[in-house]
């Protein structure tokens, strides 16, 4: 079909437009997906790691981990030989070095998270930032504050802030895993859902196992201890209105280790 005069001559005002602006192409030579849009932060992490190829193979590395994990027979040196293992893809990716734990490691209470951020790995402690000064706050609250010790599924802080990969925490699981057989805990809290996933061994997502009890025995299956997963703190601080569901969780932790003690109202949290 012929196009009309009319059409021809709007064609070619709208082809001097584009020309006068500046417009030299119509195409590129590769297709792009114009509805995907990347976020600038995502964009900069996926520089930053472009270069970096894993050189690691899992399988002896996971080996190396657990020969290390079960060499140590107190949680100080279970911390040394975390340092010690550079097994891990993320020991390679700009961390400044290991971040295993901190707390009381005759706690009746393990707590595991994802993994350290960029004030974690400026201290070389987990949860110091404002989520973890959450964390601290409600613990405190639910009188917990001295009866825990704090992990992550992974112990060098991710480029960029991102979560953990599986393969990255699959790497480091023998140390969380001798953590719980040192410490024999009489619960454990695991925070958000990379860290209820890589635990609990499950697909599904936080929403659907927060505040639910668990078991998590150890390989060996001589040590078990019962598990409940709520929401990250740093979720927590971005969406304020789900910390009730936090604190509910927080409350069911406390009430698992002391059923007859008061506890406070959600809003001196």
């Amino acid at each position: 079909m012929n196009a009309q005069p009319h059409d021809t001559a709007a064609m070619e005002s709208l082809l001097a437009f584009w020309r006068d602006a500046g417009v030299d192409a119509c195409f590129e030579d590769a297709p792009q997906d114009r509805t995907i849009v990347v976020a600038p932060a995502l964009k900069a992490v996926t520089k930053a790691t472009a270069s970096v190829t894993p050189v690691v193979n899992l399988g002896n590395a996971t080996a190396e981990a657990r020969r290390l994990a079960s060499d140590a027979d107190t949680m100080e040196a279970l911390a040394g030989a975390a340092a010690a293992f550079k097994g891990c893809e993320l020991v390679g990716m700009g961390a400044r070095g290991c971040v295993f734990g901190r707390g009381d490691p005759h706690a009746p209470i393990l707590v595991v998270g994802e993994a350290p951020g960029a004030e974690e790995d400026a201290a070389g402690q987990p949860f110091v930032g404002r989520a973890g000064k959450l964390l601290d706050r409600m613990l405190a609250a639910a009188g917990l504050a001295d009866r825990v010790f704090i992990t992550n599924t992974v112990f060098w802080r991710p480029p960029g802030n991102r979560t953990p990969t599986p393969q990255e925490q699959a790497v480091c699981a023998p140390f969380v895993e001798r953590a719980f057989v040192l410490m024999k805990p009489r619960a454990v809290l695991l925070l958000g859902a990379a860290a209820a996933r890589s635990v609990l061994r499950t697909e599904d997502g936080i929403m659907k196992v927060r505040g639910q009890w668990r078991d998590w025995r150890s390989t060996e299956g001589d040590v078990s201890a019962p598990v409940i997963a709520t929401l990250h703190p740093a979720f927590l601080l971005r969406q304020p209105q789900a910390k009730r569901q936090a604190w509910a969780d927080m409350l069911e932790l406390a009430a698992r280790l002391d059923s007859d003690a008061d506890r406070p109202a959600l809003s001196d949290v």
